[in-house]
């Protein structure tokens, strides 16, 4: 019996192969790609630590019979087990960095990591939302996971300390892998629920991308998002059970002038809702629209005398 692998001999073969068996299987896509081709180009560039940013070099490679059998391996777990890529290749990216992932971490795809680094952030024009990126000294990354936000806030301010949290040993212990390969001395682990191992600290900014699926989606995820942990997912019944107790514990963590960068999902109707008089700012990305908020420090009703 001919085994799969000696039937593909080129990249273009295992390419041809993955869409084939996507299209007939319509696996559900959403970490780190929003179509299957880019999954499957990630999968087999990946495997093969070629860069990701363009198969079309690599489509003509004859591969060994080594590489044919792991993608072909893999293409066939991330079809029959559902395993997202990220996990099946053990990383992840956002702007460009790799970070180390497995189901230990929700996979990083927040759309946080776009908005750090573009103009909104910049420090520059009446778009941005901070004063000066070098004048951010210190930043809290609550609900950190893979620490990808807490290594990103680091470049993006130059000048910062980043205090990153997570409730999870399990996830603290991937993102020391990360702040490790990644870090340059900045970054800080803290494991404890929300703000509690912050107590009597404040910060220029707090970054967040917590929890926020409500129960009924949680009933109906694609099974891709059942081998992340639940409880990174997890939001309770509207979804904001976590986004809440954020709104409500930052004022107490925020230096005047600051601000705190969440992300709510499809939530935004709701949260209005809730919060009548706070001034959200809704910030779009390329991929997002109106899912990630801005509250100032003083909107928070942060004085400087406080």
């Amino acid at each position: 019996m001919t085994d799969t692998a000696d039937d593909l001999i080129t990249v273009r073969d295992l390419l041809r192969y993955a869409m084939s068996r996507y299209g007939a299987a319509e696996i559900g896509i959403g970490h780190g790609t929003s179509e299957a081709i880019d999954d499957a180009v990630f999968l087999i560039l990946e495997s093969l630590h070629l860069p990701i940013d363009d198969i079309n070099p690599w489509l003509d490679a004859r591969l060994t019979r080594a590489e044919r059998q792991l993608i072909v391996e893999r293409i066939d777990r991330r079809i029959d087990e559902r395993v997202p890529t990220p996990y099946l290749v053990g990383k992840a990216y956002i702007q460009g960095v790799p970070f180390v992932v497995d189901p230990r971490v929700i996979v990083p795809r927040s759309f946080i990591g776009e908005l750090l680094f573009s103009e909104a952030f910049s420090g520059e024009g009446d778009a941005s939302l901070i004063r000066d990126r070098d004048d951010i000294l210190s930043v809290a990354d609550i609900c950190t996971g893979s620490g990808c936000l807490a290594i990103l806030a680091a470049m993006v301010f130059p000048n910062a300390a980043v205090d990153a949290v997570d409730l999870s040993e399990d996830a603290l212990d991937v993102a020391a892998i990360n702040v490790d390969r990644l870090g340059d001395g900045r970054v800080g682990l803290h494991h404890g629920d929300l703000f509690g191992p912050l107590e009597g600290r404040r910060y220029d900014l707090i970054i967040t991308n917590p929890p926020y699926v409500d129960d009924e989606a949680m009933a109906e995820l694609p099974d891709e998002y059942r081998h992340e942990p639940e409880m990174a997912l997890a939001g309770g019944l509207d979804g904001l059970d976590i986004v809440r107790r954020i709104i409500e514990a930052a004022p107490d963590h925020l230096n005047p002038g600051g601000g705190l960068l969440c992300e709510v999902g499809s939530d935004r109707e709701i949260l209005e809702m809730i919060y009548p008089d706070l001034p959200f700012v809704w910030l779009d990305t390329a991929e997002s629209e109106g899912e990630v908020f801005w509250l100032s420090a003083e909107d928070l009703g942060v004085t400087e005398d406080m």
